[in-house]
């Protein structure tokens, strides 16, 4: 921040476990797929010493992806910490995916962070900045995180530094665009023949000095006579937007006077401004030329996280209770407090087993600990994913990450970041805590995941895995949900978009080794009699010795929706002996679960029995369950049977340009508008009502109609009767043996 180097790099690979609070900085970088998130963190691991060369995505070679996954699709789909050492501070960088269908590893690193740094690319953000990191900003603005901008890809041909400040304070700035503003200004070498333009260095607007790369080496020049113009009116604007923000009411009446603020003052303002999350500076980083030690702008970078972000200490704690729900106070970022710790992350490691990323809040994690760990029932939208668990514990290794490796730590204190493996069946969002006194941490919301993946085991071998691998994976992972369909029968997992479940899929084979299957989902259907109907079932059958003798005439009729099936005896003169009365029942309840028409359930129709017809000897309760059902099965030849479909109520949020748009493919897929409702920030919520069966990929149809600006949610309402035309086509499909609906 001014504008001077003092690199204090740690070991290549591994940084001391941090002291103090005071000496953390736990800082999340956020920005869309492709912006350059990777290859920074790369740069700032190189300039801090922490790596001797930096490593390319293109090559799968970074320290932060990996996994044979990202290696294979270059690209991140986990969070990843690489922690570095600068300036005496340890500094904790939280690499996350891009990718919408991976927002729950960025929910993690938030919630690991205490400030983020956004990344947006010159090459990709031409108009306006990815929806998604619009919203990731939204949820920082929250909780009063505080925030800078890192623009990238300066160097592509037809990019403008001065168009992506306008178009990061329009789009970040709110209610005051002079919040986001510049610290330092590009300096552009000559185009080439390509149109592009190399990034040779930076110009600092309150030292007014050039941080030159050209030669290789980070070297200060003064400015050329032609840069004096535009760097004073940036400086102006500047130091006015570091004013309005300062504390000293004074200042701004000082500067307005012709007063020339001292630059010490300004640079104290801005930091105190950047820590408190009211102004947010945006500079511009590209990695270090071939041989070089230091990227553009990696230094300011990590001095303005050294000296500008918030330590832990400054952060607000998260809100816990006691397991039983009971109000704690909060905890105190205080190294020989209790401890309070959260497994922000877990994964697996085919040597290791399962390794929890660990964020202390108070107190300090040691190994050889004896903790109380505590996970939730409910997650914070009310869903019950996995049941509540508890369990004394004891911990085992601690070590920091880097990449592949894993360097041992003695002790965790609170603010820093921690792996711990074989944590006993930690789950991530589980707490940590004294074993006699826990508490529980108040969880952070995850996006309920909309999108069905119905799997089978593709051998016997791997059927004897799956259950346990599936439960392995939705623990690490809260943004899926395991389900297992008792109408349909299938193992359902539920994903956040076809990314997402490409990478499920992978990581059952790679890393627990079952093989499976994916198959069309099926939505389960109902069937109802479509009008009233009688039956006989008759079941006679003389083989030598006991036979078998049973008789019964039933009625049907339809009853309202939601009614079930009901059974009426109306049986007079004994004609069926009251001991079988129940096995007529207890047959056409089993033929109705089984179904009549296309194998789906029978709901909602009232089954009297009339008449029947026993034998002294050969009649029994399994003849009479037979004739049950098929009196049943004839019945339902003499009239129609309607099959009814679930109908969901869907809550779409979009802004207002789409709602056209997505009212019209609403209607597209059966659907019924129920209203609209205006909400915050220039966006409507729209309500309907559409048929399940038209809506199991809406999470990706809805991302491409409104450029991955909406979201929406659904909840189950009723069945209602499907429409003939659609109803044949399931019966057809039923009929061939294919899954149909």
């Amino acid at each position: 921040m001014g504008d001077k180097a003092h690199a204090h790099p740690g070991a290549a690979g591994g940084v001391p476990a941090a002291d103090r609070p005071s000496a953390v900085r736990n800082v999340v970088l956020v920005g869309p797929s492709g912006s350059g998130k990777t290859t920074l963190v790369e740069a700032l691991a190189l300039t801090a010493g922490a790596v001797n060369r930096a490593g390319r995505v293109e090559d799968g070679a970074t320290v932060s992806d990996y996994d044979e996954i990202e290696q294979r699709r270059r690209r991140s789909v986990q969070l990843s910490l690489v922690p570095v050492a600068w300036d005496g501070c340890k500094i904790n960088l939280l690499d996350t995916p891009g990718y919408a269908d991976f927002v729950g590893e960025l929910r993690a690193g938030l919630r690991a962070a205490d400030a983020a740094l956004f990344v947006v690319s010159a090459a990709q953000e031409a108009q306006s900045v990815a929806a998604t990191t619009r919203a990731a900003w939204e949820e920082c603005a929250l909780v009063g995180m505080p925030r800078a901008i890192v623009v990238t890809h300066l160097d592509t041909a037809r990019t403008s530094f001065e168009d992506m400040t306008r178009i990061c304070a329009e789009n970040f700035g709110g209610d005051d665009p002079d919040a986001v503003l510049p610290l330092y200004l590009p300096v552009l070498g000559p185009e080439g023949a390509d149109g592009h333009a190399p990034l040779t260095g930076l110009t600092g607007l309150l030292s007014r000095r050039i941080l030159d790369h050209s030669s290789g080496e980070r070297t200060e020049l003064p400015p050329a006579p032609e840069q004096e113009e535009p760097l004073r009116a940036a400086r102006d604007r500047l130091i006015e937007g570091i004013i309005a923000e300062s504390e000293d009411e004074s200042l701004m009446d000082r500067y307005l006077g012709g007063e020339d603020i001292d630059v010490a003052t300004l640079i104290a303002d801005l930091e105190r401004a950047v820590a408190r999350g009211s102004f947010h500076p945006v500079l511009t980083a590209a990695p270090a030329a071939e041989g070089a030690r230091q990227g553009i702008g990696t230094v300011e970078l990590l001095e303005l996280i050294t000296r500008g972000f918030p330590t832990p200490l400054e952060r607000t704690p998260p809100v816990v209770t006691t397991p039983s729900g009971k109000p704690r106070p909060a905890p105190v970022c205080d190294p020989d407090g209790p401890l309070v710790a959260e497994v922000v992350k877990t994964s697996s490691d085919p040597y290791v087993g399962r390794v929890s990323l660990v964020r202390v809040f108070s107190g300090t994690l040691r190994p050889d600990d004896s903790v109380h760990l505590c996970g939730h029932g409910l997650d914070a939208t009310g869903h019950a994913p996995r049941p509540c668990h508890e369990a004394e514990i004891r911990v085992g290794a601690l070590t920091s990450p880097f990449g592949r490796r894993q360097n041992a730590l003695d002790r965790c204190v609170a603010g820093d970041l921690a792996c711990v493996a074989r944590l006993g069946e930690a789950e991530t969002g589980d707490t940590l805590s004294p074993a006699d006194d826990p508490v529980l941490i108040e969880p952070w919301s995850t996006p309920d995941p909309l999108l069905p993946l119905a799997v089978r085991a593709h051998g016997k071998a791997d059927e004897d895995k799956l259950s346990q691998s599936l439960a392995r994976l939705v623990a690490e992972d809260p943004t899926l949900r395991l389900e297992q369909n008792p109408d349909t029968g299938q193992v359902v997992l539920w994903c956040l978009g076809e990314a997402h479940q490409e990478v499920a899929l992978e990581r059952l084979r790679s890393r627990y080794g079952v093989q499976v299957d994916a198959e069309p989902h099926r939505v389960p259907l109902r069937e109802t009699f479509a009008g009233r109907a009688a039956g006989r079932g008759r079941h006679v059958k003389q083989s030598g010795g006991h036979g078998q003798f049973a008789i019964c005439e039933i009625e049907v009729e339809p009853l309202p929706p939601g009614s079930g099936i009901e059974f009426v005896d109306k049986v007079v003169g004994g004609a069926v002996p009251r001991q079988f009365i129940p096995s007529v029942e207890k047959g056409i309840r089993a033929q109705a679960a089984k179904g009549l028409a296309a194998g789906h359930p029978l709901v909602d129709v009232r089954v009297t029995l009339l008449d029947g017809k026993a034998h002294s000897v050969d009649s029994s309760d399994a003849a009479f369950q037979t004739a049950g059902a098929l009196a049943l099965r004839e019945a339902a030849s003499d009239t129609r049977i309607q099959l009814l479909e679930p109908v969901c109520e869907v809550s779409v949020l979009v802004p207002d340009d789409y709602v056209g748009p997505v009212m019209s493919d609403l209607s597209g897929r059966r659907g019924r508008v129920v209203g609209t409702e205006q909400g915050a920030g220039g966006r409507t919520l729209v309500r309907a009502e559409v048929p399940e069966i038209e809506v199991g990929r809406y999470a990706v149809d809805l991302r491409s109609l409104s450029h991955g600006t909406g979201r929406f949610d659904r909840t189950y309402a009723r069945h209602e009767a499907m429409p003939p035309q659609i109803a044949d086509r399931v019966r057809t499909e039923s009929a061939n043996g294919s899954p149909g609906a």
